[in-house]
């Protein structure tokens, strides 16, 4: 069986307040010069061959369902 991902992360201009407190706990851990996003990650298995048709039906259920478009960013990655 075929897998497609499909990464979604806020955009850089929205808010993330758990990034932001995941980077204030590694600080507080001792670990510097890193600064965190939390995102999403869907792995979605696909019983036929990957096609471009696949991957663009993907992208289509990705931007309507997965993603929230207005502040969310998307990848598919085959």
């Amino acid at each position: 069986m075929a897998r497609v991902v499909v990464n979604v992360m806020p955009k850089p201009e929205i808010l993330d307040p758990q990034g932001k407190a995941v980077t204030g706990a590694l600080k507080r851990m001792g670990h510097t010069g890193f600064s965190v996003r939390q995102g999403k990650r869907f792995e979605i298995e696909v019983d036929k061959d990957v096609t471009d048709e696949v991957l663009d039906e993907v992208r289509q259920f990705a931007e309507s369902f997965l993603a929230n478009t207005v502040i969310e960013n998307f990848e598919v990655v085959s």
